[in-house]
Parts: structure tokens; C-alpha cells; sequence
């Protein structure tokens, strides 16, 4: 009895061990650089693309197109494509896009020296990947880029992968059916808090959620204990105020939580 015990034993440890192996998402990252000037001018204006975007690899299996169609999508707009012929299509589009929309106005302009800047594009993306709650890993991209006007614009992208099937993690997967008015009035108190007003009306004093009532980020990480969400600029509040997190506690969202996220 004793033997047929221990072999079981043993047998359930070794299965747990690999399924927690099984369980993980491999990745790696593919670059694309490119720069081109607009015009043959020596001090001629430039557009300069740089793309770092993490990608599972095929060691991962089935889970891996489901993860790297969604990155694909999101990040760079294609489709059914290699990852590293996503990243060069990007980087070619972008910048041949660039010469032929922006040329004949920098005709117009090249002139005036006061305006060259107008004309200097750029296009960042930068990301990495990091272990959200059990059974979940994170991919973060930042994205940075300059297309003229009176400054530049900078994004994060966060998306949530099972790590077991690959499929992306969204708010209706974390929450019960009809959690938005609470989560939102939650929210709510989180960024008054955050700003340090008592109400929504303090708050439009203060730029943010001017014009659009509160709502939950599809930028979200979460954790064991906390989800965070992440608003871009202009998202809820005027640009001066770049991003705003909010970091709220499971414990206090168990009553709309599915029963899977409850701490």
C-alpha cells in the first residue's frame, strides 16, 4: 500500500511540475529600423522608425498565433503575417507613407526654417513582458511618436495573455455580467483620491473627465492582490496631465469579481 501511495505521490507532483511548465509563454523580439530623409537636401528633415516588439515564439505551440495575431493587430495594425515581416511592413509603410503625404508640403515650407521641425517624424515602439496574476503574463508596449504639431504623443499598450491557451485576457473574463456602474463609481473615488477632490465636479476643474463620463481601461494589469488600470493622455484628462494608473484593491471589488479572481 505503502508503494502504490508513494507512486501516486509522485506521479501527481511530477504532472503538477509540468503543467506549471507547460503553463508559461515564451517569447522573443524582433527589431526593425529604418530612417529616411524627405527630401535629397543634405540637412533635409527625417523620418526615424524604431520598432522592439516581444513575440511567442514557436515553441509555444497553437498559443502563439492566438498571441501574436492580437500583437500584431493591436501594435502595428497587420495581419497574418511573420512577426519580424509585420515589423519591416510597418516600418516600409510608415515611412514611405511619410515621403509622399508630407514632400510637396515641405516644398511649400522649406523656406522658412522655422518650420523644419514640423517635419522631423518619428515612430517608437519599445516592449516587454512580465507575469501578471496566476496564470497570466503581461506584454507592455510604450509607444512614442512625433507627427508634427505642437508636441509628440506617447502610449501604453498593456495586454494580458492565459498563459495556457494564449487568448487575450478582457474586462468581461475578470468580471461578472453587470459590473460596470460599480466599478466605475469605484474608479470614480480612486481618481478623486488620486487628485485629491471630493467630486466629479472638482474634478473637471481640475482637466480631467471633461468630456466623457468614467469607464474602465481595456489597459489593465492584474495582479494577486490589485488590478491597475491605465489611462493614456487625453484619455480621461487634458494632455498636460499625461497618464493616469488607478490601482485598486481585489478585495475591495469581490462582489463583482468572478469567483476565479477573488483573493
Amino acid at each position: 500500500m505503502r508503494k502504490i501511495c508513494l507512486f501516486v505521490l509522485i506521479t501527481f507532483l511530477f504532472s503538477a511540475c509540468g503543467s506549471d511548465e507547460d503553463a508559461r509563454i515564451i517569447f522573443d523580439s524582433v527589431t526593425a529600423d529604418k530612417e529616411v530623409k524627405l527630401s535629397n537636401e543634405e540637412n533635409s528633415p527625417s523620418c526615424t522608425v524604431h520598432l522592439q516588439i516581444q513575440y511567442a515564439t514557436e515553441e509555444n505551440g497553437h498559443k502563439a498565433d492566438a498571441i501574436n495575431s492580437v500583437i500584431q493587430e493591436r501594435l502595428l495594425n497587420m495581419v497574418d503575417l511573420s512577426m519580424q515581416e509585420a515589423v519591416d511592413s510597418f516600418a516600409n509603410g510608415y515611412t514611405s507613407s511619410y515621403v509622399h503625404n508630407f514632400l510637396p508640403l515641405y516644398n511649400q515650407d522649406r523656406a522658412d526654417e522655422s518650420k523644419r521641425s514640423w517635419y522631423e517624424y518619428h515612430y517608437i515602439i519599445t516592449s516587454e513582458t512580465q507575469g501578471g496574476r496566476k496564470n497570466t503574463t503581461v506584454l507592455i508596449a510604450d509607444i512614442d511618436y512625433y507627427e508634427g504639431g505642437a508636441h509628440g504623443i506617447s502610449q501604453r499598450y498593456l495586454l494580458n495573455f492565459n498563459n495556457e491557451t494564449g487568448v487575450l485576457l478582457n474586462l468581461q473574463d475578470i468580471f461578472v455580467p453587470g459590473y460596470e456602474d460599480r466599478l466605475n463609481a469605484i474608479l470614480l473615488q480612486s481618481l478623486c483620491e488620486k487628485v485629491g477632490v471630493e467630486d466629479i465636479h472638482d474634478l473637471h476643474q481640475n482637466g480631467y473627465l471633461f468630456s466623457m463620463d468614467m469607464f474602465p481601461s481595456d489597459n489593465f494589469i492584474i495582479n494577486e492582490e490589485t488590478i491597475t488600470f491605465h489611462y493614456n493622455p487625453y484619455e480621461i484628462a487634458s494632455y498636460d496631465k499625461g497618464s493616469t494608473d488607478l490601482t485598486l484593491s481585489l478585495t475591495d471589488l469581490q462582489e463583482i469579481l468572478r469567483p476565479e479572481y477573488v483573493p
